[in-house]
């Protein structure tokens, strides 16, 4: 248990660090869902919308520190790959 006073708010800081951040990787989560749905139902168009606003999602979370810049340009070249084969 943390003994000093700067112990204890950077518990706290850090409750609601991870509270914040769990928010943006959920946020990120669900707008690579809607690019994969979209390239399940096979609606190019609608993936090409839904890959145009994943992508500054993922590199937000890359600025924001929530992500590596790797797995996002992964993410990214993945996806694109799987759009333009549609």
């Amino acid at each position: 248990m943390a003994n000093t006073p700067q112990a204890r708010k950077r518990i706290r800081r850090n409750e609601r660090r991870a509270e914040v951040n769990g928010n943006r990787v959920s946020r990120i989560r669900s707008f690579v869902k809607k690019v994969e749905s979209a390239i399940e139902s096979g609606d190019k168009e609608a993936a090409k919308a839904a890959l145009a606003g994943a992508q500054p999602e993922l590199q937000r979370g890359v600025a924001r520190g929530v992500m590596h810049k790797n797995t996002a340009s992964r993410k990214m070249s993945r996806l694109t790959k799987r759009v333009a084969a549609l």
